[in-house]
């Protein structure tokens, strides 16, 4: 045996890894070949330089591979140079990658006047472009793809068959002689004289709103230094506070208004370019995140994008600018109507966005599935997972039968597990409308069709009520499959398991709004003990009782009043109410509650950080979901950390109780001390909780998950609270900690059930 045979695995395939490895085993003198398969990419090669093509393998692979395993054999390598074969018949079936922002040799073809692809929009190669977003089924080819209705030049045929090129079949590769083209339109659809992009320009300069089709969606985009535009985009879209994201060239444009560090800065020029939630700056960016204390901050993820930047300016030779400040600073939020799903079609566009955009930036390929931007901050902690992750698996410690989860009603993902890997699909969201209900149906067929799978099992959320449990009923249904319903925060811990591949018991800390428990009460501050489908309840939060019901988790001054009569203290209430809330009556939700009527009560946090909220005058409505709690969380991380004074809660027989905060927050003077009481207070008492139940079960792990888990100030104090205390604390990383990554953890629950039946 001269030489090896080397297994690699991982995310290897369509993403340029054997042009890698032909021109590595080139550069190294081997010889011998490499081949797709049903398992990764297979390499036989030999030659004096094997173990330092070895070492360089992983290091040096393409920017979109992932090598999870490299497995070597010894073989006989007979070819005297090194080729590369054609995958092996019927074993392949090329995993759909998810969508890449634009890579620097790309960014430089843009940028070389003497290139062809000069100032080109849909500039691509093997290392960035789209993918999932153009992709109708597998195997992932041109064919099966939006790219199909513009057949290769000559030029780029040969680029797609030559080895040693960057577009080595690479399936989205075009140019202007062959490939999507750029058209700017009025309301009408009738074409707007000049260049598409130097007329965007300008219409966004003069302050006008216009719609850009991207790479899974249309954004929305005007000046985020016109107030006056800002506004409007926001009374248009009837989107009264909710934050805005901002594009800028690159971070030192957006020193002044962020505060970017190193790993967020990471985030944004990474390849999947997501929206980066940063702590604002001095200076403030009127209208677009009010009363928060962070920033969504996003880098040009597409030619299109920074071809704005480029004419902005000037139409620059090279790339030395890239590096420099611009100016220029673009709202990009996404395009819907009020609550519904992104627009992705031209028509579409012209019809959903009438009355809202005074222009629209469009091309000529087709969007195939709606993917919105995925939205991150560092750690990282994902918020909202889709473009730029989807559709990369996560990986799991066991394979199994395969399970279609549906998720919840907020923030809703479906989840397909395939063998050993985990597929959540893009970020779908509030499923409140019948074009919710459409796209979340939508969602599952794509990602049934491109993983080309049929279910042997289905899992939904516990609640009878949701669209997502009425869908996947109907779908178990109809494949005869069984369905499992699997209890809400049951599931967030076990995301937490399934990403981390634990399969000991563990104490879970299940912390977010509300959800349906097994009990039928409504759950969201628990301390669960999660082993295998086995979960017991250790502790909960407290109740609060919720006056009028679902309105009061819209209305933190009912909270407050609740926080107030609970303790004993509903005589301060008028006075309060006076101060904070004039327009509102106490007498009502006093009644209410005394009588216990439309009251029922909740253990969840989120209602916890919604009283606070309101105790300390901050709203009395909300406008978007989890505002007050955001509201609530910038004014702690502006104040900075606080000491903890004995009594701020109460350990009862497995109840943490926070009531004892209520007079604190109400006497209360400075907001910002509060806020900044209230999370030290939450966090130490979850940690006194937690450290507790461990000591009591014998246990160490700890998984966190649920919505509040994504609150920056409260974790952060949390994890200072448990150093040092020998428990291993395990969070969401490759999956939201929300509902967003519910379907992950009732998929993990249901494959176990299923086996077990």
């Amino acid at each position: 045996m001269n030489g090896l045979l080397i297994r690699v695995r991982g995310l290897v395939q369509g993403v340029g890894f054997r042009p890698y490895v032909w021109r590595l085993a080139g550069e190294l003198g081997l010889h011998g070949w490499v081949r797709n398969d049903g398992a990764g990419v297979s390499i036989a090669a030999a030659g004096t330089a094997l173990p330092a093509f070895l070492e360089r393998l992983p290091r040096e692979a393409p920017r979109l591979a992932r090598v999870d395993a490299i497995e070597t054999s010894a073989a006989e390598v007979g070819e005297a140079d090194f080729s590369i074969r054609d995958s092996v018949p019927g074993d392949v079936a090329t995993a759909i990658g998810p969508d890449a922002a634009i890579c620097p040799q790309c960014v430089a073809d843009l940028c070389d006047p003497a290139n062809r692809r000069w100032r080109y929009a849909f500039s691509t190669c093997t290392h960035c472009g789209p993918r999932y977003t153009v992709s109708r089924r597998i195997p992932y080819d041109r064919s099966q793809t939006s790219l199909a209705a513009f057949p290769l030049c000559p030029a780029c045929a040969a680029e797609y068959a030559d080895p040693a090129d960057a577009r080595f079949h690479a399936e989205t590769t075009c140019c202007p002689a062959c490939g999507p083209r750029l058209a700017l339109q009025d309301s009408e659809g009738a074409d707007l004289p000049g260049d598409p992009i130097a007329a965007t320009l300008d219409l966004l300069r003069a302050g006008k709103i216009v719609a850009i089709k991207g790479l899974g969606g249309f954004h929305l985009a005007c000046d985020a230094r016109n107030a006056a535009a800002v506004a409007t985009l926001r009374e248009r879209k009837q989107r009264e506070a909710k934050p805005f994201a901002v594009m800028a060239l690159n971070p030192v444009s957006l020193a002044p208004f962020a505060r970017i560090d190193e790993a967020a800065e990471g985030l944004l020029r990474s390849a999947a370019a997501p929206v980066v939630l940063c702590p604002k700056g001095e200076a403030e960016l009127a209208g677009i995140a009010p009363g928060l204390a962070w920033l969504g901050a996003l880098l040009p993820a597409s030619p299109l994008h920074l071809l704005l930047w480029h004419e902005a300016a000037g139409r620059p030779a090279g790339t030395d600018w890239l590096g420099q400040p611009c100016e220029l600073l673009l709202v990009m939020t996404s395009a819907n109507p009020h609550g519904e799903p992104l627009v992705i079609g031209n028509d579409e566009a012209r019809e959903r966005l009438a009355g809202i955009s005074d222009a629209f930036l469009l091309h000529d390929r087709d969007i195939v599935v709606r993917c919105d931007d995925s939205v991150v901050r560092a750690g990282p902690t994902l918020i909202r997972r889709a473009r730029g992750y989807v559709p990369s698996p996560i990986p799991l410690a066991k394979g199994g039968p395969t399970v279609l989860a549906l998720g919840g009603f907020l923030k809703n993902t479906v989840c397909v597990f395939k063998g050993r890997e985990a597929f959540l699909s893009q970020h779908v969201g509030s499923l409140d409308n019948a074009a919710a209900i459409g796209f979340l149906e939508e969602t599952v067929e794509h990602l049934l069709q491109i993983l080309d799978v049929r279910p042997d099992l289905v899992a939904h959320d516990l609640h009878p009520d949701f669209a997502s449990t009425h869908l996947a009923l109907r779908l178990a249904d109809a494949w005869s499959v069984p369905a499992f319903a699997i209890p809400h925060h049951q599931a967030h811990i076990a995301a937490i398991c399934a990403e981390h591949g634990i399969n000991e018991p563990v104490i879970g800390l299940a912390i977010d709004g509300v959800g349906l428990g097994p009990d039928g009460g409504l759950w969201g501050g628990e301390l669960l003990r999660l082993e295998g489908v086995a979960c017991r309840r250790l502790g909960h939060l407290q109740p609060i009782r919720l006056p009028g019901g679902d309105r009061a988790a819209r209305e933190p001054w009912r909270m407050a009043v609740s926080a107030l009569h609970a303790v004993g203290l509903g005589y301060r209430v008028g006075g309060w109410l006076k101060q904070h809330y004039p327009q509102h009556e106490a007498g009502p939700l006093l009644t209410m509650l005394a009588r216990n009527l439309r009251c029922p009560p909740t253990s969840s946090l989120g209602r916890w950080f919604d009283a606070a909220a309101g105790l300390l005058g901050l709203r009395a409505e909300m406008q978007y979901e989890g505002q007050a709690a955001m509201e609530l969380e910038g004014l702690a991380a502006r104040h900075g950390p606080v000491e903890v004074p004995p009594g701020c809660y109460a350990l009862r027989d497995g109840v943490l109780d926070l009531s004892p905060l209520v007079l604190r927050l109400l006497d209360c003077r400075d907001p910002a001390a509060g806020a900044a009481l209230f999370h030290a207070a939450v966090a130490a008492g979850l940690a006194e909780w937690v450290r507790q139940a461990a000591a009591s079960e014998g246990l160490s792990t700890l998984a966190v998950g649920g919505g509040c888990a994504l609150n920056a100030v409260l974790m952060t104090a949390l994890r200072q609270h448990l150093a040092g205390s020998g428990m291993v604390l395990l969070e969401a990383r490759q999956a939201p900690p929300g509902d967003g990554g519910l379907a992950l953890g009732q998929a993990w629950v249901a494959r176990r059930m299923f086996k077990e039946s």
